[in-house]
């Protein structure tokens, strides 16, 4: 497990663990890591492939975190140590090809890397996770009961972190899923308005939507995100306001049930949105197209 300590990876390992999986984790940091007793952590970076050589050998199936300057030697190494499935958190942004989407092409070459090494491989693309609503909205929700935001009538099809766990840890345990690219979504298409309006009703409080600009917004995202993404992130909100996205039965085919609602995010998520609760975090984007 690579990205073991990430808001899909520990939910990942709660899973693997609870089917009784053998699992190793990476961490730069073990002794704080957190994770199961069950599990076995070794001390690696990511971004330094050989300091997990030790974490691979004899292991025989990977989830790949991706961290695209390091993938073609990590996936080699772990070919080498005797790994035989690979599956990968990518980005349903890999579905765009024009060359001008950052998230597409960071995620694109990881896909690249592992299709190339002759391994068996799954990839998992999320669509947008709602835990990115907890970076973008959660300060004002917490502070003014306000969320600030372009295009209200956007629709998206945000997705709960534990559905991308579930079909990852789905296609590490069982056998079926090689060569497949699964792409992930909600299972309802809301738009930003209503999101605000499901998040007000689950917290038992009112909660305004104040429509910004774009160039409102892009100020205010550009502060914490590279520009090329502030610029993917509008200009999917633009699309989704006259074409909507489709939401995909991906979790449900591969998992045998349907995928979280959203409110059912909300709601697993309550504490983030209450300041008493959420004193001294800071979450930060989470993949996916957005």
């Amino acid at each position: 497990m690579t990205g073991a300590t990430g808001a899909v990876g520990r939910l990942v390992v709660a899973r693997l663990v609870a089917a009784g999986a053998s699992v190793r984790a990476i961490s730069r940091t073990p002794a704080t890591a957190g994770l199961p007793e069950q599990v076995e952590v070794f001390e690696g970076d990511l971004e330094k492939p050989e300091t997990l050589r030790a974490a691979l050998d004899g292991v025989d199936r990977l989830y790949l975190f991706p961290v695209p300057a390091a993938a073609r030697e990590l996936v080699a190494l772990a070919k080498e140590s005797g790994v035989r499935r690979i599956v990968v958190l990518s980005s349903s942004s890999v579905l765009d090809t024009s060359g001008d989407n950052h998230s597409g092409e960071y995620h694109r070459a990881v896909e690249r890397a592992v299709e190339q090494s002759g391994l068996d491989w799954t990839f998992v693309r999320p669509d947008e996770f709602a835990t990115n609503l907890l970076w973008k909205w959660g300060h004002s929700i917490r502070t003014e009961g306000v969320v600030r935001a372009p295009y209200g009538n956007a629709a998206r099809v945000l997705i709960h972190e534990d559905d991308v766990a579930a079909v990852a840890a789905t296609a590490l345990l069982t056998d079926g899923h090689t060569g497949q690219a699964y792409v992930l979504t909600g299972p309802e298409a809301i738009t930003q308005a209503d999101q605000v309006r499901q998040i007000a009703q689950v917290l038992g409080r009112p909660l305004a939507f104040e429509e910004i600009t774009p160039a409102q917004a892009r100020k205010a995202m550009g502060r914490a995100m590279p520009q090329p993404v502030v610029e993917m992130v509008l200009g999917y909100l633009a699309d989704a306001v006259d074409h909507p996205p489709v939401p995909k039965d991906t979790v449900e085919r591969v998992t045998g049930r349907p995928a979280l609602t959203f409110a059912r995010w909300v709601a697993d998520h309550a504490a983030d949105f209450t300041a008493e609760q959420a004193a001294g975090r800071a979450p930060q984007p989470t993949g996916g197209a957005a």
